[in-house]
């Protein structure tokens, strides 16, 4: 029978490699291009109903995306348009 011993440091040994592993994978995935938000969840960030929201996108303030009966936002373009609106006091 073969017996080995596992220490203190052999523990914190296997935790740094755990977590230098971690962080490995973690900064290879990169965040998506985009990230596409439906009406109800743009309506619900904005706090806007569903009038002021077509209005947006009728005006062309806000960019969309229609799929089937469904309307896509890219959220970059939510954040390009609250900043080309912003107020300089």
């Amino acid at each position: 029978m073969n017996v080995e011993m596992i220490t203190k440091q052999d523990l914190q040994h296997l935790k740094t490699e755990i977590i230098a592993e971690l962080q490995s994978i973690l900064s290879q995935q990169k965040p998506s291009e985009a990230t596409w938000l439906r009406s109800a969840q743009v309506r619900k960030m904005l706090s806007i109903s569903a009038g002021t929201l077509q209005n947006l996108r009728i005006q062309g303030h806000l960019r969309f995306t229609k799929i089937g009966g469904c309307f896509f936002y890219n959220q970059r373009d939510i954040a390009a348009m609250l900043n080309q609106n912003g107020v300089k006091r």
